[in-house]
């Protein structure tokens, strides 16, 4: 029997879509660790609910409360029927304990994530939406650019810009069509191909700008 299995038979449960496993404000002790389907991850921001992230399998959420023993910071939701592992803390002190490994990926994880938090976060507080998606391409760009003929290749969805913007997928629409105009980026079937990172920071800039001062 493979290990995950094993892992399964143990720790293992299935919910189906639309489930809300916490809600933001909740007590909790567990963290979980997504085998397949979909999580979205999501926070009240100004009152309005804000998508953070939708993860798939081999992702984990919720070990926050594990480590700071306070109330929920998000809420996670179901998106596709999943299958989880639930670890409460003894479990995850032994798994880290007898595998120095999962100690190091935990950490470059969260590490990775306080940097997408911080940047989705100020990406959050700009008001304006052509703003929010430049930035949020500018950022991307930098942290997970591939270097390809025409640019800098990011591999993102329409929708899964949406998400991280907290912003509809017809504005996203709106503003990306906006910068294929300029010639700054090309929308592709697998991603998005930004011709020059300088010019969209010059781009944002402006819009900074003309949110600040308005036009004169």
């Amino acid at each position: 029997m493979a290990v995950e299995d094993v892992l399964f038979q143990r720790l293992g449960r299935t919910f189906p879509s639309g489930t809300v496993l916490f809600n933001e404000g909740d007590s909790g002790r567990e963290m979980f660790v997504i085998q397949s389907g979909k999580i979205k991850i999501s926070k009240k921001v100004r009152s309005e609910e804000q998508t953070l992230a939708v993860i798939g399998p081999g992702e984990f959420f919720g070990e926050m409360a594990i480590f700071n023993n306070k109330p929920r910071s998000a809420t996670a939701t179901v998106l596709e029927d999943c299958k989880v592992l639930v670890v409460d803390p003894k479990t995850l002190e032994a798994m880290i304990k007898g595998n120095t490994e999962i100690a190091v990926r935990m950490i470059k994880k969260l590490a990775a994530r306080l940097q997408e938090a911080d940047d989705q976060i100020e990406s959050l507080m700009l008001k304006d939406t052509n703003s929010k998606v430049v930035h949020t391409l500018a950022r991307m760009a930098d942290a997970q650019g591939q270097k390809v003929d025409g640019g800098v290749k990011i591999k993102i969805s329409m929708d899964g810009l949406a998400t991280k913007t907290g912003l509809e997928i017809s504005q996203v629409e709106e503003v990306v069509s906006k910068i294929v105009k300029a010639r700054i980026l090309k929308v592709e079937p697998d991603g998005i191909v930004i011709s020059s990172v300088d010019q969209l920071r010059k781009f944002l800039e402006y819009l900074t700008m003309k949110e600040q001062f308005g036009d004169i």
